[in-house]
């Protein structure tokens, strides 16, 4: 076996070699630590109370992450307020942005910035204050035509009120309808009218000696069960026009006589009220007298029968062979002076009325219907046939109509 002999280790070499050693850990560590990067500070940023608001709105401007108790800056605009940050960098100012849009509010502390935006918005309008004569509109697509009633809103710069409505002797109640009037915030003129949509005017299962007997008193219950069970205001015009001839319901066609409607009208009246419905009223509506056409006091069922009274007026120019030219006055003139006589007090409402554009300025008409309208006192409402039927009965058959209407209903008492 080979023997290596051992060799003592001076005690001074392993001393000097641990020394050696320890300067090296510890050099390293040193080196180390000074390479290790700081915590690195937050982004600055600024968070605004609110995104938009009116001109003048005082929005409080809240700030981070800036250099610590340093003086800066918030500009909103043409304001500008002075900022001093604290000890964690943080600061709140409050200013109001100016200008109009989108305003961008910009901190600036030392080389730090941040931004956000504020939205200038317009005033919420002022509403005007309530028209003594309600705005009410028909047309061709009736209450469920929205898309038709907006057009009418921005055509006329104003939501109709009123929204007329027609249904005949075979129709439910419209509660549907009722419904979507009820949420544009308008109200329903509902047209009654007993007979069969298209049947002409001899109709001998609706003549008046029917409906007073008694024939339909279960559909009349039916209806006034349900406009009782809906319960909102709803304006019932039954038999409109009836001193025309051009409605099975009108005395001297269909088999009717001489005093068949006030008993017809009073019957479906009665029967109607007897279901407990109150928050029907009740427009009794004939058509603006003309030469031949029934007498109005014929036809008057009576003051505990009536809630309103109406009238039915067009101008048809020269759109027939048997028509002329007809302003305002003379329209109604006639008309509203024998309703003041039959039914004292009653309000007075033009439940249909539109001008034809041929024969005159049908712009010029429509200017002095307003006029005309607002000088009457007893006059509450005015219903527009905004249709293209007999003729062109539209707002905006032109575009000088289409403006003269906004600026009368714009002006109208």
């Amino acid at each position: 076996m080979l023997h290596v002999p051992s060799v003592p280790v001076p005690v001074s070499a392993v001393r000097g070699t641990a020394a050696r050693l320890l300067l090296l850990l510890t050099a390293i560590a040193v080196l180390t630590i000074g390479l290790t990067p700081a915590p690195a500070q937050a982004a600055a940023g600024i968070a605004l109370s609110s995104a938009s608001g009116v001109a003048g709105t005082t929005v409080t401007v809240t700030g981070a992450g800036f250099p610590k108790r340093t003086k800066g800056t918030v500009v909103a605009g043409s304001n500008r307020v002075a900022v001093t940050t604290t000890s964690t960098g943080a600061f709140q100012a409050s200013i109001i942005p100016t200008g109009s849009g989108t305003v961008t509010v910009t901190a600036t502390v030392g080389s730090s910035v941040a931004s956000a935006s504020f939205t200038v918005v317009p005033p919420a309008p002022v509403p005007a204050a309530p028209k003594a004569i309600r705005f009410g509109i028909g047309t061709n697509g009736g209450p469920a035509a929205g898309l038709e009633l907006d057009e009418v809103s921005t055509l006329a710069g104003e939501a109709p009120s009123i929204v007329l409505s027609y249904k005949d002797f075979n129709q439910p109640v419209p509660i549907a309808e009722l419904d979507a009037v009820r949420a544009r915030g308008a109200e329903t003129l509902l047209t009654w009218e007993p007979w069969t949509w298209g049947g002409g005017t001899e109709q001998p299962a609706f003549s008046l000696d029917r409906i007073a007997a008694g024939d339909f008193d279960a559909y009349l219950r039916e209806w006034g069960t349900a406009l009782g069970q809906w319960g909102q205001p709803v304006y019932l015009r039954f038999a409109h026009e009836m001193n025309g001839d051009w409605y099975p319901w009108a005395e001297g066609v269909n088999g009717n006589d001489t005093g068949d409607y006030i008993a017809a009208y009073r019957h479906v009246h009665d029967v109607v009220q007897s279901t407990g419905a109150t928050n029907i009223s009740w427009i009794w509506n004939p058509n603006v007298p003309y030469w031949g056409s029934t007498p109005l006091a014929q036809l008057y069922p009576g003051e505990g029968y009536v809630d309103s009274v109406a009238l039915d007026g067009y101008n048809w120019g020269t759109s027939q062979s048997w028509s002329t030219w007809q302003e305002p006055q003379a329209l109604f003139g006639e008309g509203i002076a024998q309703l003041r006589q039959l039914a004292p007090g009653k309000p007075i409402v033009i439940a249909e009325t539109a001008s034809s554009e041929l024969g005159g300025s049908k712009a010029q008409w429509i200017t002095t219907l307003f006029s005309y309208v607002s000088a009457q006192p007893d006059v509450v409402a005015l219903v527009w046939f905004h249709i293209d039927k007999e003729a062109d009965w539209r707002i905006n058959s032109t575009t000088t109509s289409a403006d003269a209407f906004a600026a009368g209903v714009a002006a109208r008492r």
